[in-house]
């Protein structure tokens, strides 16, 4: 089985977020327990696994996520890499229907090698400030807000960019706040720098104390940024130690994000450590 490491939200080798993505030649997934058990030894933010469906249906492949720790409903950025994955070795052409635990989820690919997805926008209600939140995040946000079941997470905006470039979070206290972590936020202070806000994103619950570039989180980011600066297409710079930018285009109830992605390693998961002994395929590149 081939296991491929791509780097997404990114044109560039070793920025933006990694994830692991392993295409299946089964027509269903092996046990949730291999699957975990392969997303804890690529170690990675995610790890996607896709099979494909029966032609058709509403959707051309099954798509799944786990992080090191859990599995999660809803990732842009490893669906970001498969997508990228199945166009660059012909496993799939044109846009790509998932079939998801977030519903089905389209991915185009673009000749430039861009790919934009259309993903369901996260639901904003404003929240009072939990007790002890400020001292677990080192500041005081302005706002706070749920961003309903799918994301899981809250969403804060704090006073300026340069003060989410400095947070240096409790993750212990924080991650007892929220079902799976926090996006602090900020107006871009010089927006000719190429983008309109900044976030960074926080996710002890599942494992992952800062993840890199999270498109599920700009599902919330979008709706919240496009309100308060008058514009539906914005850009979002996700400002982590492997920083990337997330283009957003609010549409309603769907968000479109786009982003490039690049596979940087190549691997072979031997027989020893497939299911039940079964070879599986990994697209005709193989």
């Amino acid at each position: 089985m081939r296991m491929r490491i791509v780097d997404a939200f990114t044109d560039r080798p070793f920025t933006g977020n990694p994830a692991g993505v392993l295409l299946l030649d089964t027509d269903a997934f092996p046990d949730d327990g291999w699957l975990r058990s392969v997303a804890l030894e690529v170690n990675h933010a995610e790890t996607a696994f896709a099979h494909p469906l029966p032609e058709g249906g509403e959707a051309h492949w099954a798509l799944r996520w786990f992080t090191p720790a859990a599995e999660v409903a809803m990732c842009g950025h490893a669906t970001l890499a498969t997508t990228h994955v199945l166009h660059t070795t012909g496993a799939h052409k044109g846009p790509v229907r998932f079939s998801t635990r977030s519903g089905v989820l389209v991915a185009a690919p673009a000749e430039d090698g861009s790919v934009t997805m259309d993903f369901p926008t996260a639901p904003l209600t404003p929240l009072d400030l939990p007790e002890g939140f400020s001292e677990a995040l080192g500041t005081e946000p302005l706002t706070v807000f749920d961003t309903g079941p799918l994301v899981g997470d809250l969403l804060v905006e704090v006073a300026a960019e340069r003060t989410v470039h400095a947070l240096r979070p409790d993750l212990r206290t924080l991650g007892a706040r929220s079902a799976r972590g926090v996006i602090a936020t900020a107006r871009a202070e010089n927006p000719s720098l190429g983008y309109d806000f900044v976030s960074r994103c926080f996710f002890p619950n599942v494992g992952i104390d800062e993840d890199p570039v999270t498109g599920s989180a700009h599902t919330a980011l979008a709706p919240y940024w496009s309100e308060r600066l008058g514009r539906t297409a914005l850009t979002g710079l996700q400002a982590s130690p492997r920083p990337g930018r997330v283009r957003t285009e609010l549409r309603g109830e769907r968000t479109a994000l786009g982003g490039r992605a690049v596979t940087v390693i190549e691997g072979e998961l031997l027989s020893a450590a497939l299911p039940d002994g079964r070879m599986a395929g990994g697209g005709p590149s193989d």
